[in-house]
């Protein structure tokens, strides 16, 4: 049975797995050190900085996540938006997005940003049928060349 629900201390490496398993995919590395350092201490990264992270689990296994992390009172990014090769094209992308979504809103955003790679064609395609558009943000993180905007 899927089920959506707030990550946990103990969830950190399963999800930082979860990233490098669907990054080695194509061709991309974590960097805990920096970029991925935030999922070194959820809690502190994003349930202390009015952001959110939630799991997706089948069967007890932790098969996707994303987060929710402070830009500004009024801007959150979208991170850590993954899911296992093996349950892509059955929904559960647009579940999860969804559900940011709801979040960023009952958290008080009225606009959601997001940086990406150009090579996770998937996931820009599902941004942009939800209203996502590109913009340029000056800079990106390490493994990123691709950033994307959304008004809630």
């Amino acid at each position: 049975m899927i089920c959506l629900r707030k990550a946990r201390k103990e969830d950190e490496f399963k999800i930082l797995d979860i990233v490098k398993t669907v990054l080695s995919d194509y061709g991309l590395k974590t960097n805990p050190q920096e970029t991925d350092k935030d999922l070194s201490d959820i809690k502190n990264y994003y349930f202390d900085k009015n952001g959110w992270f939630a799991v997706l689990e089948n069967e007890n296994e932790i098969i996707g996540s994303y987060g929710i992390i402070q830009i500004n009172g009024e801007t959150c990014e979208l991170r850590k938006m993954y899911l296992l090769t093996r349950f892509q094209g059955k929904g559960l992308g647009k579940l999860m997005l969804e559900d940011a979504l709801k979040k960023a809103g009952e958290l008080g955003y009225s606009k959601m940003i997001l940086e990406t790679n150009i090579l996770l064609d998937k996931a820009i395609a599902l941004y942009s049928k939800y209203g996502f558009v590109q913009y340029n943000p000056g800079h990106f993180s390490d493994r990123c060349d691709f950033a994307m905007k959304k008004g809630l």
